[in-house]
């Protein structure tokens, strides 16, 4: 849910709108991206517990997968996981209204997004931790629903260097933060690493 690394993203995908309807679309992949991430925080670990899947596997597996974003991004490469297979690529493209998916899902709220979103609300304690994490899900969602609306102002704007030292930057936070999952999973799920 980087507002800077979806950026580049959208103004690639909406080129052939003119700014009225990229603003249109920014709004309806908010709307829709803010659907989803209330629906995955308050419903994500009755999801997990139907599967039958434990909050600190679905850890781990969200940290390999975030980290593979995060490699990507490192690298300068679009991950298949947000932008499609080769295969999909097409399918994406053909695709007539853009909002939904590719842009709000799987590039926003993939499952990098999802496995960050039930993660931390488990980590949640009392009423401070939970007002915390509304006001930053809240903040974010702000965040790109603003990048998105003002796209085309933006873009004009930023230079390709800049844009690819804040994909780098990201990158190695993503990663930081998908390392740190997957140890807390793993230490949990094989309490003998801890020694």
């Amino acid at each position: 849910m980087n507002p800077l690394a979806i950026l580049p993203v959208f103004l690639s995908v909406t080129s052939d709108q003119n700014v009225a309807e990229q603003r249109r679309t920014a709004l309806q992949v908010i709307v829709s991206v803010t659907a989803m991430s209330v629906v995955m925080a308050v419903g994500g670990l009755k999801i997990l517990d139907f599967f039958g899947i434990s909050v600190d596997g679905f850890r781990v597996a969200g940290g390999v997968v975030i980290a593979g974003i995060a490699l990507n991004m490192l690298n300068g490469e679009s991950s298949p996981s947000h932008a499609g297979s080769d295969r999909e690529k097409p399918h994406l493209a053909a695709a007539h209204n853009v909002a939904f998916y590719p842009l709000s899902f799987p590039m926003i709220v993939g499952p990098g997004s999802i496995a960050t979103l039930v993660v931390f609300l488990q980590q949640a304690d009392g009423l401070a931790d939970h007002v915390t994490y509304a006001a930053v899900l809240a903040t974010v969602l702000a965040m790109i629903g603003v990048t998105l609306y003002f796209a085309a102002m933006i873009g004009a704007r930023l230079s390709r260097t800049l844009r690819t030292i804040m994909s780098r930057l990201m990158g190695m936070i993503l990663l930081a933060i998908a390392i740190e999952m997957i140890v807390a999973g793993a230490l949990k799920l094989l309490p003998g690493l801890a020694g």
